[in-house]
């Protein structure tokens, strides 16, 4: 039974990222004609369009996908802790708030790992053509350019990366409740 509950969690984990991802390639304006950014809205269009029937964008965002990455996490929640639909009225606003979390957690990790990635690929292979190098770049700039306008490249080496990976491990321990 935990192998199965495991799975779910995995794989739910996995294609809520994948919504999330999307929502996070319209704000920034990243290349829709990029091919991991095909794969994404091919792989998120079967339950993304049946939604935005019923949920309009809200100033050109896609509110739709927000929703659905909520409900997904809130449906992911109540089946990881196997909470019976039963209890479900008495306990929804834990549940809500459960499912919040987790989704501001697993955008933060998504913005972690992204920078990692970009980090070792610059010290790899600067200026990188590769699609996903490219997509990593397009959704990280928005967060590092003010970061680079307060705080210039210094020597040669741009700071701004840490800056912004500080920030968010310490969003990510105030998320976990560590520095509560």
């Amino acid at each position: 039974m935990q192998l199965l509950l495991d799975l779910v969690q995995i794989i739910g984990s996995l294609y809520i990222t994948l919504v999330l991802l999307r929502f996070i390639l319209q704000v920034c304006r990243a290349d829709f004609y990029n091919p991991i950014s095909q794969f994404i809205v091919k792989a998120t269009n079967p339950l993304l369009i049946p939604l935005r029937r019923v949920i309009p964008s809200i100033r050109g965002l896609d509110s739709a996908s927000l929703v659905l990455a909520l409900l997904l996490q809130i449906i992911l929640v109540l089946v990881i802790n196997q909470i019976p639909l039963g209890h479900l009225g008495e306990i929804f606003g834990q549940v809500l708030a459960a499912a919040l979390i987790q989704l501001l957690n697993a955008v933060v990790q998504l913005y972690t790992w992204a920078l990692i990635i970009i980090v070792i690929i610059s010290w790899v292979a600067p200026g990188s053509y590769h699609p996903g190098a490219q997509l990593l770049a397009q959704i990280t700039e928005p967060l590092l350019a003010p970061i680079r306008r307060i705080l210039p490249p210094m020597g040669g080496l741009d700071l701004s990366p840490m800056v912004l990976m500080l920030v968010l491990f310490v969003i990510g321990g105030a998320l976990s409740g560590r520095y509560g």
